[in-house]
């Protein structure tokens, strides 16, 4: 392996964008010098990925640099195809265990230098057999058989022995995006807090004890009201129709919220496409209110999260009895609404279970304009949770709640 093209694989991790430093590329080759690494490409690749990618998403990126770097994954394309085509169906063949015990591994040059001049040579279907590509023998190039260590040519993995896979990749990323389960969307949810010291009844402050003695160089204990989190949340769902294909996620994210236990007080809702002038409840121990209601209750700092994919017709967000059930016949239409809850509540986002390359529709970016807009996954709700733990910016509330300020500022300056 001292042959290899070791300074090719660190420079074409950089040039990729991993993030592989001097000292992580020190730490492989100590590695290498110490005999940590046995003579074999499956163990140096998978000890270099993991000494070199520091994350899992960046292991599919990873993998095609080094099959740059020590040589395709993929047989010549000419002939791709045609030898495709032969080792569909493959046959099934009882196989000699002597037989099968005299195999041995040849070394990767070898294979593959081998296996290209197979590909060179041959004219047709072949199966059972030891020399060519095909399927169901003891041969190293194909699918379906029986060798120790061969390059699989197509076909599933079977026996988890080729060291090579002679075919397109059909691996997807691993993605830092994906939505997991409740519990990850609690970890999320969690950040969400207020904390004060609001409270008669005193506890040991452990931190402050312990910088106060260090500075001292005598104990001294230090008592304060306990920090509680003050933190309430109102959550708003929306149900049916068009976020019924939604319904597993926005249940993950609700049993998440109503599990958590420190915040003072937690609200649940649920509404059909917009917000009109009443909520229904979404627990059953709770009753539905009226949102204007809602609205004059609830202090100013009250965190609001507003589920839901946006998707509608026009007239329901913008016209007097545009409500999707008929009989509803809304007074006001569903735009003033949500402005009335985003001029009452300025610490509050929107999470669309789309994703954001089909937030393009009509009431889509007209809700944006109104509400920060975050998708409904993991890190969607934790850059919303960041938002939501931002301090306001008056100026920005201001355009985003009049969209039309910065150009009535500007007439006034000419």
């Amino acid at each position: 392996m001292a042959l290899l093209p070791f300074g090719d694989l660190f420079y074409g991790l950089r040039e990729a964008g991993l993030k592989v430093t001097p000292g992580d590329w020190l730490g492989l080759m100590k590695a290498l010098e110490e005999g940590a690494i046995r003579p074999d490409f499956v163990d140096f690749h998978r000890i270099s990925r993991a000494l070199l990618v520091k994350n899992e998403a960046q292991f599919d990126l990873f993998d095609q640099v080094f099959s740059a770097v020590f040589g395709s994954a993929e047989m010549p394309r000419p002939a791709l195809e045609a030898v495709l085509a032969w080792l569909e169906d493959p046959k099934r063949f009882d196989l000699d265990p002597a037989k099968l015990a005299e195999l041995e591994a040849l070394p990767l040059d070898e294979l593959r230098k081998a296996f290209e001049e197979r590909l060179r040579e041959q004219k047709e279907r072949h199966d059972g057999g030891s020399r060519w590509v095909g399927t169901g023998g003891t041969s190293p190039y194909g699918h379906g058989g029986r060798n120790p260590a061969g390059i699989r040519v197509g076909g599933v993995g079977g026996q988890r022995s080729a060291i090579q896979v002679a075919s397109a990749r059909h691996f997807r990323p691993y993605r830092h995006d994906r939505a997991l389960d409740a519990r990850s969307m609690a970890v999320a949810l969690k950040k969400l807090r207020r904390l004060s010291r609001d409270h008669a009844e005193l506890e040991l402050d452990v931190e402050e004890s312990i910088d106060r003695t260090a500075r001292s160089a005598e104990l001294e204990l230090h008592f304060a009201p306990p920090r509680k989190n003050e933190a309430r949340v109102v959550l708003m769902m929306d149900v049916g129709g068009t976020m019924d294909p939604h319904a597993h996620r926005v249940e993950q994210l609700f049993t998440a919220a109503h599990q958590l236990q420190h915040w003072k007080r937690f609200e649940a809702y649920s509404f059909h496409n917009c917000v009109y002038e009443s909520l229904e409840p979404a627990r059953a121990v709770d009753g539905g209110i009226d949102t204007l209601e809602l609205i004059r209750n609830r202090p100013r700092k009250t965190f609001l999260i507003i589920v839901g994919d946006a998707s509608m017709a026009p007239t329901e967000l913008l016209d007097v009895f545009g409500a999707n059930f008929y009989f509803h016949q809304n007074r006001t239409p569903g735009l003033v609404w949500l402005h009335r809850l985003r001029r009452q509540f300025p610490r509050s986002v929107w999470l669309n279970p789309l994703r954001p390359q089909w937030w393009g529709g009509f009431t889509t970016r007209v809700i944006r304009e109104i509400f920060d807009m975050y998708p409904l996954t993991i890190q969607g709700i934790q850059d919303a949770v960041d938002r939501l733990l931002r301090r306001p910016d008056p100026i920005r509330e201001l355009t985003q709640l009049f969209p039309d300020l910065p150009k009535l500022h500007g007439a006034f300056d000419e």
